[in-house]
């Protein structure tokens, strides 16, 4: 493989990874990203901890909350 061939091969990967998935989708959809993120990244730095997120899953849950995401994803009958 040429050197020009294994450098569009690994852009092409790249461009995909940054591609949300289907994850990250419904996550978006939530309107509460930002959130989630922070949450996500305290429960890393934390040694995967919970305890130690608490404001994180409070400002969460407050998002949640603002956006009706409840009410939204609730199932339906």
């Amino acid at each position: 493989m040429a050197s020009s061939d294994l450098n569009d091969s690994k852009l092409q990967t790249a461009e995909i990874e940054d591609e949300p998935d289907e994850w990250d989708k419904r996550i978006a959809d939530t309107g509460c990203s930002v959130e989630n993120m922070k949450l996500t990244d305290c429960y890393a730095n934390n040694n995967r901890d919970w305890r130690k997120c608490v404001q994180e899953m409070a400002d969460l849950r407050k998002c949640w909350e603002i956006k009706k995401n409840n009410e939204r994803t609730e199932l339906k009958k």
